[in-house]
């Protein structure tokens, strides 16, 4: 393999493990809050089946998404739903009202019905990772390893350590990444922006499909547009980082609820 392509494939690999720490943070910080109210054993096991689940989940995705990567409705969808997923976030952050999407106190669920709970939360988290992932990882130069389902070996490769890192980092080094948005909130929104502009790139890539061919696939393949998406990307994580205020992060109580799965 040249050392262009194993440079190439390695920054790919190293956005994200970044992309994953910050979406692993979040996936962690949200099963802490909705099994706190379990009694300290149910709780223990309600994290460890959301773990478990997590780790499923991702594996699941991934070989699902892999096999219909290559048609272009699906990829349609998965660069719609990256696009919403961003758009959804930037809008309930910052444009509706302190209270509009507050949520009425409840009744809390059961044991078995929080498992649930933290399984679908597992699955949209897995569904957002992989499809991140697998759009980032598609537009890279194929190479001489056997294919598995509808993506490149290489590619498939730098997706599924991706998703491995993303359970490691849920499971030991999220604490990290939750003391950092605490400290560079905004460092959470620029991570949605990046998924937004991956859904773009994949709405590109969609274009350029040969059933499609309203996008030129030269210019998708081409150095030029390469340059342009990771001169954006950069840019956004950079603005991320230096336009974040501290002390307006992540919530004391989530922050207490949290450390309940560091020290499982």
């Amino acid at each position: 393999m040249e050392v262009s392509i194993l440079f190439e494939y390695g920054w790919v690999l190293l956005v994200l493990i970044g992309l994953e720490g910050i979406l692993a943070a979040d996936n962690a910080l949200v099963m802490a809050v909705m099994v706190k109210h379990l009694p300290d054993e149910k709780r223990k096991k309600a994290l460890f089946y959301g773990l478990a689940g997590a780790f499923l989940l991702r594996f699941g995705a991934l070989f699902l998404i892999s096999f219909l990567v290559n048609v272009w409705q699906v990829q349609a969808i998965g660069a719609i739903y990256l696009l919403y997923i961003s758009i959804n976030h930037i809008v309930k952050k910052f444009l509706l009202k302190k209270g509009e999407h507050k949520q009425k106190a409840k009744k809390e669920s059961g044991f078995w019905g929080t498992v649930l709970k933290v399984e679908l939360a597992d699955l949209a988290f897995a569904v957002d990772s992989i499809l991140a992932a697998v759009a980032l990882a598609v537009t890279l130069p194929a190479t001489n390893l056997p294919v598995i389902g509808g993506l490149d070996g290489g590619q498939f490769l730098v997706v599924l350590a991706g998703g491995i890192i993303g359970i490691v980092i849920m499971r030991f080094a999220a604490t990290y990444f939750v003391k950092l948005l605490k400290k560079k909130p905004n460092l959470e929104t620029a991570a949605f922006v990046i998924v937004g502009w991956v859904g773009v790139k994949l709405a590109l890539y969609t274009l350029a499909h040969p059933d499609m061919n309203i996008v030129s696939k030269h210019f998708i393949e081409s150095p030029t547009w390469k340059i342009i998406f990771w001169i954006v990307l950069a840019a956004i994580a950079v603005c991320g980082w230096f336009f974040s205020k501290e002390g307006e992060g992540l919530e004391e109580k989530s922050d207490q609820s949290f450390r309940n799965v560091e020290n499982q």
